[in-house]
């Protein structure tokens, strides 16, 4: 049976697209089934596909430059035809002023693609749109160093659509996290405080775990 919709990611480029969708869905710690997302490229997609599934989506991630709409248009327009869609903005852009304007005109939240994911994620816990985490009790995959300061640093764990489970500790869950929101190596640093051939590092790590080559096998593995 298809899942009726319970978020769209409104967003040109298709690896943010893929990526916040992956994201979203490996939040899940239950056998239940993931959310099931919809995805545009366009305004006029997103308008489209929202028409058609309004009653069941609980949450809109709205980019704010998009090719038929740039700044606030395209969530006026949004909120024009659909005054009650609850709407969050994802942008690149990081302009206080923008972010205020972005409220006032009816959006639910202001995030930023450079800020870390995991807000985006406990944004939508405290809606009570995704389940709260399980608290990890069991160690990283490798045993921890005998100089460690605490006995265990797994945050997360991550299961595959194939059944597998990789224990993440909290900094490479956050690695995963920028990788799935489609953020560079760059990116990841900036956010992080890391030297960008640390995050490299991590992100080679993340792609052994996981058994995959590239950024772009990891994230459909995940989706």
């Amino acid at each position: 049976m298809t899942l009726a919709p319970q978020f769209m990611v409104v967003d040109d480029h298709e690896l943010v697209r893929l990526g916040l969708s992956s994201l979203i869905a490996a939040q899940k710690n239950d056998p239940q089934p993931s959310p099931s997302m919809l995805e545009a490229g366009t305004l006029a997609q997103a308008l489209r596909q929202y028409a058609l599934h309004q009653d069941t989506i609980s949450l809109v991630l709205l980019d704010l430059r998009l090719p038929d709409a740039h700044g606030l248009s395209g969530l006026r327009e949004f909120l024009a035809r659909f005054p009650d869609a609850p709407i969050a903005v994802l942008s690149s852009d990081n302009d206080p002023v923008l972010k205020q304007q972005a409220l006032q005109t009816g959006a639910r939240a202001y995030f930023t693609k450079a800020s870390r994911m995991t807000d985006v994620i406990a944004y939508m816990r405290s809606l009570g749109l995704l389940a709260q985490p399980v608290e990890q009790h069991e160690c990283a995959m490798a045993p921890a160093p005998a100089n460690a300061t605490t006995p265990c640093a797994t945050m997360r764990t991550v299961r595959t659509p194939s059944g597998q489970q990789v224990r993440l500790t909290q900094r490479q869950a956050d690695m995963l996290d920028g990788l799935l929101a489609g953020q560079s190596n760059r990116e990841i640093a900036q956010r992080s405080g890391l030297a960008e051939g640390t995050v490299r590092n991590h992100v080679s790590t993340l792609l052994l775990m996981f058994n995959v080559r590239t950024r772009a096998e990891l994230i459909s593995q995940l989706r």
